[in-house]
């Protein structure tokens, strides 16, 4: 996908891409295809064992002891191990494990959403293509409340209504009959209502998910046990960086474990442990409140014309001068070099200096400027965004 696709109101729509470099593109992935991958691999390794339908109900941390329970055959066992990983997404039996025993000083912050979301589906139409721009998110912004919609391969969208769970004119709990589900979306999103058959069917059948962050340190326990991915770094899914953040946890797990490998000064798991959460914890950190920043955006921002007028001119930045210029998003989406961390300080004194000298009208938003024109703008917001982060710096403002 190239970019968003907003849908006002009046059923109009307008293009808001994600990068002004040339064939820069966010991908939509099915899950559970790509669960499916994973595990196909897996299951090459000898020395991988994989159990099915089976869940993990406690862990030992001070003896290292796993405990599981069979679904279907309610069979329970344990694995005694030398070290374990608990990479078991946001609800972590191994970081309850953490703060339930007690045995060292762990932090822990679970903050959620006052909004939650339900999954819709946009079917396929009659040839089995998409009824909408396959390039693009889609995303009704309604100032309170959302819609997005994300293509499938088979032609069909995944779409998805963020609503408050009690507050507000409209929430879940307030859209208890098929008459008030309809009238909301004919009133709210009358161009997606016409493009969901099953609505009513789906609304009330398919479950109202909760969006929470989730922070903790440390997320190790003597050489004994480590949390990575969901487990350490919950975060909600609104920068669709989540899955991304944690497959480089392991990147940056396995660069430390080789450093080590290769030096004499390891002496422990622990050792390991320190170094990898040291290298990472920032990072995380930083993707979870990015990613609630990002909500508020699509939500909120978007179709604000201040908005507008800033994303088109970060657009001509990027394209003219490509190495020169990435907006917070390209920062955290399309920057190998740059970590989440330091995307988001830049990022947001970078979205500060450009929405002041805006509304300020320091700096032209006009889309017919010459290169020399837009080079000018381009000194001006790096010497303010240059100024803000010193400010920032000089007051102590975390960093």
């Amino acid at each position: 996908m190239y970019g968003r696709l907003i849908h006002d109101l009046e059923e109009n729509t307008f293009a808001s891409n994600y990068s002004g470099r040339a064939n820069e593109y966010i991908n939509s992935i099915s899950r559970g295809d790509l669960n499916g991958i994973l595990l196909t691999e897996a299951e090459k390794h000898k020395n991988v064992t994989i159990h099915f339908n089976t869940k993990c109900s406690s862990v030992d941390i001070e003896n290292t002891i796993a405990h599981f329970k069979n679904d279907k055959t309610n069979e329970e066992f344990a694995i005694d191990a030398d070290v374990i990983f608990g990479t078991d997404g946001a609800g972590s039996v191994l970081r309850k494990s953490y703060y339930l025993e007690k045995k060292f000083l762990f932090s822990y912050s679970q903050d959620y959403l006052t909004h939650g979301y339900k999954e819709l589906e946009i079917p396929a139409d009659a040839n089995g293509n998409h009824q909408l721009s396959k390039d693009h998110l889609h995303i009704w912004p309604r100032g309170d409340y959302m819609l997005i919609a994300l293509p499938n391969m088979d032609g069909s969208f995944t779409v998805t209504l963020f609503l408050g769970h009690e507050e507000g004119t409209y929430n879940f709990k307030e859209l208890d009959s098929e008459e008030k589900i309809k009238n909301f979306f004919k009133k709210q999103f009358p161009d997606a209502l016409i493009l969901i058959p099953n609505i009513a069917d789906e609304f009330v059948n398919n479950p109202t998910g909760a969006l929470g962050t989730v922070k903790c340190s440390p997320w190790y326990y003597k050489s004994n046990t480590m949390i990575m991915g969901d487990a350490a770094h919950a975060v909600v899914p609104f920068y669709g960086q989540g899955m991304n953040a944690s497959f480089e946890d392991v990147v940056v797990f396995d660069e430390i474990l080789n450093h080590f490998e290769r030096s004499p000064e390891i002496n422990s798991w622990e050792t390991v442990f320190k170094a990898y959460e040291k290298a990472r914890k920032a990072n995380a950190d930083a993707i979870g409140d990015l990613a609630v920043e990002n909500y508020y955006e699509m939500r909120d921002h978007v179709a604000n014309p201040l908005f507008k007028q800033k994303r088109m001119l970060e657009m001509e930045l990027e394209k003219n001068f490509p190495t020169a210029y990435f907006s917070k998003y390209s920062m955290v989406t399309f920057n190998e070099d740059m970590g989440y961390h330091e995307a988001m300080v830049k990022g947001r004194a970078q979205d500060k200096a450009l929405l002041n000298m805006i509304a300020d009208k320091d700096i032209s938003t006009s889309l017919d400027m010459t290169i020399s024109e837009l080079e000018i703008v381009l000194k001006k917001v790096q010497e303010e965004t240059k100024t803000i982060l010193e400010e920032d710096r000089i007051a102590g403002l975390k960093q």
